[in-house]
């Protein structure tokens, strides 16, 4: 039996850095078990793909708002699938392969179960089956699957691989959800010549952002030509010859969708409705523990760890990532007896939404800081008033909030909303990760003629 310090099993992102920084400048071992392509989602049907079909649809609107440059810059379908090919490596991941074993980390094809006390076993995709044993951990990261609702398992509906790996427009789409998946596949598949429906079930997009910035995404969205309907519900799904025909291709004929009294038909849907931890056949069984039981330290052992969406953090792929890093280190640390510099006492969770309106937050909102008992006080800007921002595009229109402590001027939150404001949030995050009160940040000097001024109009404020 081969033997190795660290069996990751799951190769995206989040395990790969896990078995990275595990080993890292050692002698230690480690090998990732994947049954997929290595570089996981993130790599091939989520992050690089949706942001290769969202940038150029940026640059497209903000050249449409520049003098100076010729009217009318649209978008070439084919070209712009052409370019989400060339990201994911047209699923190939050679590359992949060879960056893992330039850095030490052996790679098995295959599915990955716990078979016993710090036992692996990998099943290949031929039936082959091997047993590894990890002499110091096994690391459990593989990530989630989307949820499909009950109302449309019927229809085999598409999830986020298919949008991301569109190959036919579906002349008339409906997408159920309302978050960032929804909102983002939306305004591409639109920009590709579908006929897009929304059909959120809460009362406004993007929940868990501040209401002014919900609003205004979904008011971008209808300004595309997108159809979003709040407070809707489907309840009953149907399609006639419903099967999987591949990635990114309608699955079988016409779909008719029940809401309340209404029906539509459309030519595919998309379910946008959450993922879950893909913590399912991981022969838990084998040590008498249950999905429940990862997360929880009294009762799985020591040996045993969970990173990334598999733990039921965060479903994103840099905070996935910083925990693996945070957890190869630490494992490091205990094999050299040595010791870490302390975390902050707080570490926030930044996330841009690439709609238009461009969306970045970081920290708390308004009301998740109010429901925590905080007294705050909010600030707020006119991202456009900014002349950086303005000379992004002479129509940039946006807004700034800060969320602070009434108490102790310090930073909880903050959200962007406008033209390229993604570029905004990481100082943001750097002022809240710091504990930075609002003092301090007035020293912090935005060059000239910036957006990042905003932060200038913002401290006026207070």
């Amino acid at each position: 039996m081969d033997s190795y310090d660290i069996v990751v099993i799951g190769g995206g992102p989040v395990g790969e850095n896990a078995a990275d920084y595990a080993i890292r400048g050692s002698d230690r071992t480690a090998l990732l078990v994947e049954a997929g392509l290595l570089g996981g989602e993130c790599s091939y049907y989520a992050c690089m793909p949706s942001k290769a079909l969202l940038r150029p649809l940026d640059v497209a609107e903000t050249a449409n708002h520049l003098p100076g440059i010729r009217p009318d810059v649209t978008v070439d379908r084919d070209a712009l699938l052409a370019r989400r090919d060339d990201w994911v490596s047209h699923y190939d991941d050679a590359g992949q392969i060879s960056w893992a074993e330039g850095a030490g980390i052996e790679v098995a094809r295959g599915r990955g179960r716990l078979a016993g006390e710090k036992l692996v076993e990998i099943t290949a995709a031929d039936g082959g089956v091997r047993q590894v044993e990890a002499r110091l951990a096994v690391v459990i990261a593989t990530g989630s699957t989307p949820i499909i609702p009950s109302s449309l398992e019927p229809v085999l509906p598409w999830t986020s691989r298919d949008a991301t790996g569109v190959r036919e427009v579906p002349k008339r789409l409906a997408i159920v959800g309302g978050g960032v998946v929804a909102c983002e596949s939306a305004r591409w598949l639109a920009a590709l010549g579908a006929e897009v429906t929304m059909l959120v079930r809460s009362e406004r997009v993007l929940a868990d952002a501040e209401e002014f910035a919900s609003e205004a995404v979904a008011q971008g969205l209808r300004e595309a030509g997108v159809d979003v309907r709040l407070n809707t519900e489907v309840t009953q799904a149907t399609r006639e010859d419903a099967r999987d025909t591949g990635l990114g291709r309608p699955h079988g004929g016409p779909v008719t969708l029940t809401i309340g009294e209404e029906t539509v038909q459309v030519d595919e849907v998309l379910a946008a409705t959450g993922r879950r931890p893909a913590t399912d056949d991981l022969g838990l069984d084998t040590l008498a523990l249950g999905p429940e039981d990862l997360d929880d330290p009294e009762q799985r052992p020591s040996w045993l760890h969970t990173v990334g969406d598999a733990s039921g953090d965060a479903p994103l792929t840099h905070w996935g990532k910083y925990r693996a890093r945070q957890f190869g280190k630490e494992l490091a640390a205990r094999c050299e007896g040595r010791e870490l510099p302390p975390t902050p006492a707080f570490v926030p969770v930044p996330q841009v939404v690439f709609s238009s309106p461009q969306l970045a937050f970081v920290g708390k909102t308004e009301r998740r800081a109010k429901a925590l008992g905080r007294r705050v006080r909010v600030l707020d800007a006119d991202y456009g008033a900014v002349a950086g921002t303005a000379l992004l595009r002479d129509d940039a229109a946006g807004h700034v909030r800060l969320v602070v402590d009434a108490d102790t001027d310090v930073l909880l939150g903050a959200t962007f909303l406008g033209p390229d404001v993604a570029e905004l949030l990481h100082s943001a995050t750097v002022a809240i990760t710091g504990g930075l009160t609002l003092d301090t940040l007035q020293h912090a000097v935005a060059s000239y003629p910036t957006a990042a001024e905003v932060w200038l109009n913002l401290l006026e404020n207070q």
